[in-house]
């Protein structure tokens, strides 16, 4: 059987992350001239990821930063309204924050345009941590997108040693946006030490492929499990064909929910992962079986065929009930 639930001693918070919170604009109809009408959605993997732990009941908090301007206004206050503790979350007066269009394709799957050369998200320094509410925290969640650019690169490289030494689960969702890199090498070398760090690692069947050139997903899972040792659960998320877990060497598989109609996928992978880091909460990350496995991606499979059915994510994230 699994542990009743992580060790908590000093540990005042449930899950901290570390990342970009910003704003998704998406199209919601279209004005008299026939022009198309973008709703200003808040955003950002990372806050997605809490957003759905706030409603299954846990304490949160992020760590980032967005600009001193009415978008960040609006971000920080969307925050505080759907209960995620901010007093990590820095404000910039050079640069603004961060925009990004989500353009959604019939399917419901998405592609994104972003505003950020600069970002205020990109902009965090390591002086900004707050080093207390890493320590305080029983897992440290991040991304890929704050591992993008300096200064939050070494930000977030400097929180992850906190978050170590502090004896934090660490969790990492690539979350691979091409556009925002360089180049592609640096994406794979960056997002590499990203799951280097991990305990947890939640992955995409897009996302597994660049990182292993193999389109087999079995495969693909298994070269990234032999050369990261370190990753004591994998989650790898597929869509429509539902999820794998894999788990001191048990793979379980999970089918996807049944959706008559996609409106958009944005979310779908953080809330699957907010309902995964849930469960390591209730259940530890210790022991645990291949029963408790097929539960956990049957409720995180569930959770994410929700949100696909509605706008936005961090907003109108499912409620305990609905799952």
């Amino acid at each position: 059987m699994a542990q009743s639930s992580p060790d908590n001693n000093n540990k005042t918070i449930d899950v901290t992350a570390l990342g970009e919170l910003l704003v998704d604009f998406t199209q919601n109809g279209y004005s008299a001239a026939g022009n198309p009408i973008m709703e200003a959605n808040p955003g950002g993997a990372p806050c997605n990821v809490l957003a759905m732990l706030t409603k299954l009941g846990k304490k949160c908090a992020f760590i980032g930063k967005v600009g001193k301007d009415t978008f960040g206004d609006m971000l920080e206050n969307t925050l505080k309204e759907v209960g995620i503790d901010t007093r990590g979350l820095k404000r910039d007066r050079r640069v603004h924050t961060t925009l990004a269009f989500v353009h959604t394709a019939p399917d419901g799957d998405r592609s994104f345009s972003f505003y950020r050369n600069p970002g205020a998200d990109a902009n965090l320094e390591e002086k900004e941590l707050d080093e207390d509410l890493i320590k305080s925290s029983s897992i440290f969640h991040f991304g890929s997108l704050s591992l993008t650019d300096e200064p939050c690169r070494s930000a977030t490289v400097k929180a992850l040693q906190i978050a170590r030494e502090a004896g934090c689960i660490i969790s990492c969702d690539p979350n691979l946006r091409e556009s925002l890199w360089p180049d592609l090498e640096t994406a794979r070398e960056q997002i590499a030490k990203g799951i280097a760090a991990c305990d947890i690692l939640k992955i995409s069947d897009n996302e597994v492929i660049f990182m292993t050139g193999e389109e087999d997903l079995d495969r693909a899972a298994a070269i990234l499990l032999e050369k990261y040792p370190n990753i004591k659960l994998m989650n790898l998320t597929a869509g429509r064909s539902g999820s794998i877990a894999f788990y001191g060497g048990s793979i379980v598989r999970e089918a996807g929910e049944h959706v008559d109609k996609v409106i958009e996928t944005t979310g779908a992978g953080d809330t699957f992962c907010g309902c995964v880091l849930n469960y390591v909460l209730e259940h530890g990350l210790e022991g645990l079986t291949e029963n408790n496995l097929h539960e956990m991606l049957k409720y995180a499979n569930r959770a994410a065929s929700l949100i696909i059915q509605r706008k936005g994510a961090l907003k109108v994230m499912p409620e305990k009930e609905e799952i």
